[in-house]
């Protein structure tokens, strides 16, 4: 199927799940690293999860470039990738914020508190980040239009419902 036959709705329905797909692994390995570093090191719990949403960061890049967003424009990488931290900074802001105020506002710090908050605040940032980065990030190509028909002047003599002769085969 060719980019320009789907309907929007479709095309944003396939962005979606690639977005989630993507989004699903980068969660996972936000998780793993920080209850890995909750529980395996002394760092305070916001200092860990920022490692840990950094690393998820970098996994998310990757998957969106090379799936998600592998048809976009590819053309400034530079100002691609200074775009997709400074709203992944964003996104990390929003998700810990969250986090601190649990902690620190709340004084909610049992393992299940920082992890039910820390799904709410990744979930938060998700809409930002979808947000921003299809919209800032990725820029879609220009779709482009059916070929026009040729003019007058560039079509060949005769009729155009003749066929063009076969070349003849030989058989050894």
């Amino acid at each position: 199927m060719e980019r320009g036959s789907e309907g929007p709705f479709k095309r944003l329905a396939r962005e979606v799940a690639k977005f989630g797909a993507v989004g699903i692994v980068g969660t996972v390995v936000n998780f793993a690293v920080s209850n890995l570093l909750w529980h395996l090191t002394s760092l305070q719990a916001v200092r860990a999860n920022v490692i840990a949403t950094i690393v998820a960061i970098v996994c998310n890049y990757v998957g969106f470039r090379y799936f998600t967003y592998r048809d976009r424009d590819k053309s400034a990488r530079t100002k691609e990738l200074t775009l997709f931290l400074a709203f992944s900074l964003v996104g990390l802001v929003i998700e810990n914020g969250v986090l601190f105020a649990a902690i620190y506002g709340l004084g909610w710090d049992s393992s299940l508190q920082r992890n039910v908050f820390k799904v709410l605040g990744i979930g938060i940032a998700t809409l930002f980040r979808f947000w921003s980065y299809r919209t800032w990030v990725f820029k879609a190509l220009p779709i482009e239009d059916e070929p026009e028909e040729p003019a007058a002047a560039e079509t060949f003599p005769g009729p155009a419902s003749e066929p063009l002769p076969r070349p003849k085969q030989h058989v050894s």
